[in-house]
């Protein structure tokens, strides 16, 4: 993709053009999932991301959701810091020890109606680290999960598929 970008560039061709014709895929998930989002949100689902102890492979996914390609917030998509202001938490990693009441106190502090999502192969089911002595493993053993999106990462094609499942259960 960033071979065409850059080759579109040096042409002097419109990179827009490419960049939606590259993935038609993509504009439709959004499309749906911004009517989804417009009937159970009334057109805004905040979401508060919390890295409960991964690698960081899944936080890089995240934080392209809202590069200039995938650009969720068209969609009606959007993250807070706060849980206060959030309708769905998302998480990342294996629950390491240390991160179990900042999970529980967060997911507290969010209003109903409120979901969970865990994200990655360690939120799904403990990834390589599983549960020890360090490790609560995955974050259905702390909270009941609403969604899964495996993936190690998960792309962000994969994580608008899940929120799209998620408005669709």
């Amino acid at each position: 993709m960033y071979r065409i970008l850059k080759t579109a560039l040096l042409k002097g061709n419109r990179t827009e053009k490419i960049a939606l014709a590259t993935d038609q895929e993509l504009e439709q998930l959004g499309i749906e999932l911004n009517k989804k989002v417009s009937e159970r949100f009334s057109g805004s689902l905040a979401i508060r991301a919390l890295d409960a102890g991964s690698c960081n492979g899944c936080e890089l996914e995240l934080h392209a959701l809202n590069n200039s390609f995938y650009d969720v917030e068209r969609f009606g998509v959007h993250f807070v810091a706060s849980p206060r202001h959030a309708d769905v938490l998302l998480v990342t990693g294996t629950v390491s020890r240390h991160m179990q009441t900042a999970l529980i106190r967060t997911w507290n502090a969010m209003a109903e109606p409120k979901y969970l999502i865990a994200s990655g192969d360690c939120a799904c089911d403990g990834g390589i680290f599983g549960t020890s002595y360090a490790s609560c493993g995955a974050v259905e053993n702390v909270l009941t999960v609403d969604l899964k999106i495996s993936g190690c990462p998960p792309s962000p094609k994969q994580l608008i598929k899940g929120l799209l499942a998620l408005m669709n259960s």
